[in-house]
């Protein structure tokens, strides 16, 4: 591919991926109460998702989204409805942004690693916004004379890796504060944020509409 394409797709990449969404908030949670390392689990899963997301755009998936009222309305209601159930642990407790201690042995109790996986995968691939993402962008970037397998795999690359690493970046500057965090009122009025936030990103979801309407 051009470089000068995959520069340009870098810097639309980039601005898609900077701005903060369900998965950030994730990162952000696991990275102040278990530590980094259910952050690389969290992002290998999220990164999972929108690979299969982006595979999805590619065979059509994306375009019948746009097309089909009905498959577009579930799809948006399953990915909202399972931002309200995280939210709502959140707000009643059943899960917390942060440990009530920050020693080792409470960063060292971490969830099972498939399920860091699992809760990141859905959250990704419930959401209909990357498939809209990557089946409006992607047709700007692929050269239609070119073999489109390897265009796929290079564009979808720079998408999970920049995805990663914002996660990762996010996720480290909040275990940074975990002192702060920790603190019982920080923590609980942190709890109430995040259950807010996930939230208020589920009731988003259902204001999308597809292109066009």
């Amino acid at each position: 591919m051009n470089p000068h394409v995959i520069l340009a797709f870098i810097a639309v990449a980039c601005v898609a991926i900077v701005s903060p969404g369900p998965a950030t908030i994730l990162a952000i949670r696991n990275g102040t109460k278990f530590g980094m390392r259910a952050v690389v689990w969290s992002a290998l899963g999220n990164v999972s998702g929108l690979f299969c997301l982006s595979a999805a755009s590619m065979l059509g998936l994306g375009m019948l989204l746009e097309s089909s009222t009905v498959l577009f309305g579930a799809v948006k209601v399953v990915g909202a409805v399972y931002l309200f159930y995280m939210g709502a642990r959140q707000l009643l407790g059943h899960s917390t942004a942060v440990p009530a201690a920050t020693d080792d042995a409470s960063m060292s109790a971490l969830p099972r690693r498939r399920h860091l996986y699992r809760e990141a995968l859905l959250t990704a691939a419930t959401n209909p916004k990357p498939i809209l993402f990557f089946t409006a962008m992607f047709p700007q970037f692929v050269n239609e004379h070119a073999p489109l397998l390897m265009q796929f795999f290079v564009l979808t690359g720079i998408f999970v890796s920049l995805s990663f690493a914002s996660l990762l970046s996010y996720a480290l500057l909040a275990s940074r504060a975990t002192a702060l965090l920790s603190r019982p009122g920080f923590s609980k009025w942190l709890n109430r944020t995040f259950g807010s936030i996930f939230i208020a990103f589920g009731a988003a979801l259902l204001t999308l509409r597809r292109q066009g309407t």
